[in-house]
């Protein structure tokens, strides 16, 4: 073992294709550290901004296949054990725990692993205690089973997006101004911030103190949910929510009712129903002390993760190499989360240069026809800016510059712009053209439209203009592509 083992050695991570794993790598890697990966699927790590990392290593393993576990620790300095099950459907999912935490304790063991750092549930260890949070002490208890020193981190509900108990709260908010619900809904909770849940992560494997030690990580505010479903209710932009408990809601019919009004399955909605009846609030702050950070309360929390309007960027921040903020919602969190978003894609091939086609685009986003007019003189009723307002007058188009009633928000000529709506909309609209050489001297250029509604009346909107979609925006790409062919005969003329 040694000095070179503890200093080069690289750190295992499990789960990394999971919501906190898939946030934790690229912050261990910024760190300078050499990082291994066990995952099943490694082609599920492709695209990932961070996976052609030089100090990252891919290997296939799984939890429960000891022999391919050991070979993945082997020369590793520390583990990161990330896994646990969420389907209450099977009977067996807390022996599945079981056997997978029995394996990574005897191959940490085998590959004289100096630490083990485990995430795990928040809650006082009763007969009252829900299954899936049971499942998390026990898993605890079964890695200490062995001689590597394991660092517990007891959390509460993690507040970001792509969390699934975050997405169920924003999901219930948005789509419900009444809310029937269980009497958990006034049970104390202590959530934490995502960013400050890879902050004690990160901070745990350079603390020694740490090493062997469990804490319970949360905010400094004790909150209901009700609470919390009043703050992201304020922090959206949505109108005070009614909030009903009711004794006979169990949380399975919770589960049920989660699964019929959100995306996220029941399979996901039962285990985190039946954790929300257990209080579960920090008894030991000591970590506060050792892993010294702000800690962000729920406003802010909720704030930061529901400001990604932008989102759709993510594209340019993988092509960059860049982390996106960790609250955000990532390319390959499920399809659920990130709150909804509706999208209208549609695409034209035509016969011109990228360059003529970015000069059409550019005229037809500051010249509106009648229909967008219209619209204009709609927004303009009931206070917004309308339209009119034009666009550059050259070729370059900057971030912050105005076309019609829409912003940019980045600007890649002749590729790439992309736009955010300044017409009051209740909720967030996104344009995106994306320009790109089709051969044969054809360039096609695809529209993308993205609405993130807010609240109830923002999904009714969409559903109400969706069908003058096919007027408004796809005679606009029509137009771009008769602007772009008129660019192409006169530069053939004027050669």
């Amino acid at each position: 073992m040694g000095v070179a083992k503890s200093d080069c050695a690289p750190v295992l991570v499990t789960g990394a294709t999971g919501y906190i794993g898939g946030r934790l790598v690229p912050r261990l890697l910024e760190k300078g550290l050499h990082v291994r990966v066990a995952v099943r699927t490694p082609s599920k790590l492709r695209g990932r901004s961070w996976a052609g990392n030089e100090r990252l290593e891919v290997v296939q393993a799984d939890v429960f296949d000891l022999e391919s576990l050991q070979k993945a620790a082997q020369g590793c300095r520390a583990a990161y054990y990330l896994v646990h099950s969420m389907n209450p459907q099977a009977k067996d999912f807390a022996q599945a725990d079981r056997i997978a935490a029995g394996n990574m304790a005897k191959a940490a063991a085998d590959a004289e692993l100096a630490q083990i750092i485990y995430l795990s549930g928040l809650g006082d260890e009763d007969s009252n205690l829900s299954p899936h949070l049971r499942s998390r002490a026990e898993v605890a208890r079964v890695l200490r089973e062995g001689p590597v020193p394991v660092t517990v981190l007891r959390a509460a509900m993690i507040i970001g997006s792509g969390s699934a108990s975050f997405e169920i709260l924003r999901y219930l908010v948005d789509r419900l101004p009444v809310m029937v619900t269980p009497r958990w809904v006034d049970t104390p909770c202590q959530p934490i911030a995502v960013r400050n849940v890879l902050n004690y992560l990160v901070g745990c494997l350079e603390i020694p103190e740490a090493s062997g030690e469990t804490f319970d990580i949360g905010q400094p505010e004790i909150v209901t949910y009700r609470r919390l479903m009043e703050i992201y209710a304020e922090e959206a932009g949505l109108r005070r929510r009614w909030v009903i408990p009711v004794p006979v809601l169990t949380p399975r019919l919770s589960s049920y009712w989660i699964h019929l009004v959100t995306p996220v399955p029941a399979s996901i909605a039962r285990p985190l129903a039946e954790g929300l009846r257990n209080e579960v609030v920090c008894r030991d702050h000591r970590i506060r002390d050792l892993i010294p950070q702000e800690l962000l309360d729920c406003r802010t929390a909720i704030r930061l993760a529901l400001e990604n309007s932008q989102r759709c960027m993510e594209s340019r921040w993988t092509d960059a190499g860049q982390t996106p903020p960790v609250e955000w919602a990532l390319e390959h969190d499920p399809q659920w989360a990130g709150g909804t978003v509706f999208e209208d894609q549609r695409r034209i091939s035509v016969q011109a240069s990228p360059e003529q086609v970015w000069r059409a685009t550019l005229h037809s986003e500051a010249s509106s026809g009648w229909l967008w007019r219209l619209r204009g003189f709609a927004d303009r009723l009931v206070g917004g800016i309308g339209s009119g307002r034009g666009g550059p007058t050259v070729d370059e188009v900057r971030p912050g510059d105005v076309i019609d009633f829409w912003r940019v928000v980045d600007a890649e000529p002749p590729s790439r712009l992309f736009l955010l709506a300044e017409m009051k909309l209740p909720g967030a609209a996104t344009m995106e053209y994306a320009v790109r050489d089709a051969g044969q001297g054809k360039t096609e250029v695809r529209q993308i439209l993205r609405f993130m509604p807010r609240g109830l009346a923002g999904i009714l909107y969409w559903y109400l203009v969706a069908p003058l979609h096919g007027a408004a925006f796809g005679g606009k790409i029509k137009a771009i592509a008769e602007q772009a062919q008129k660019n192409a005969i006169q530069g053939d003329s004027a050669s």
